[in-house]
Formats: C-alpha cells, sequence, structure tokens
C-alpha cells in the first residue's frame, strides 16, 4: 500500500482520520500488517486502552467512536495499522488504523498522544 491510497482512504469515518492523513501527508511512518483479527476481539482491547487513557489523561482522538464502530462490526476481520507523526512534530501522536480485510477502506481510525517520556504515563 502507499502512502497515496492511505491518505485517499482517510476521510471522516472518525475525528482521527483527518489528523492522521495530515501526519501521513507531512512524512509520518505507517505500516499497515498483513495478519486479520476479529472487530470485536479489538473492540473489547480498544475499551480498555479507551478507560486507561480516560484516567491518565491522556489526549485521544475518536477513540470511543472506534471502539462503537469495532463493535457494531461484529466478527468481521480487520487489518490493523499505524501513523506516526514525523520526529519534527511539535506534539506526537500515534494513530491506529482498522481496516476491512483486503486493505481497501479504513473503518475506524484514534489517535493517542504520545507522552515525551514513560514517567509522564
Amino acid at each position: 500500500m502507499t502512502r497515496e491510497d492511505l491518505a485517499a482512504m482517510l476521510t471522516a469515518q472518525t475525528a482521527a482520520c483527518p489528523p492522521a492523513r495530515a501526519a501521513l501527508l507531512a512524512d509520518g511512518t505507517f505500516t499497515v500488517w498483513d495478519g486479520l483479527v476479529p472487530a470485536q476481539q479489538l473492540a473489547r482491547t480498544y475499551r480498555v486502552r479507551l478507560r486507561l487513557t480516560q484516567r491518565r489523561g491522556q489526549p485521544t482522538l475518536g477513540l470511543s467512536t472506534t471502539v462503537d464502530l469495532l463493535f457494531q462490526a461484529a466478527e468481521a476481520p480487520i487489518r490493523i495499522g499505524r501513523i506516526d507523526t514525523a520526529d519534527t512534530a511539535e506534539k506526537p501522536w500515534t494513530f491506529m488504523l482498522f481496516l476491512n480485510a483486503d486493505a481497501t477502506e479504513v473503518l475506524a481510525c484514534t489517535g493517542v498522544a504520545r507522552a515525551a517520556s514513560s514517567e509522564e504515563l
């Protein structure tokens, strides 16, 4: 998958998609993994992450909506991707992407602000 292909798929699925697209086009690193995971399993995992980030006060984008969308997808096979803002970013973010099985559509996207060090978590 090319950077341009992925950027074209990042529209308005969640509030995190436009900033993820901007990070990608600003030379952020990206990957889309080959394996597939049932949406329900991802929904449960990311529901826990939602609670943890809320408890820590860690900024997120589209995480709650992503959890809802993953629960709605039930047992559909999901491909996972990731975009990290370029090292020059003032506030570094990681965006997790959830694509359909053949990686032709982004179903959901969430972002989390990365802490400068693990001590800040």
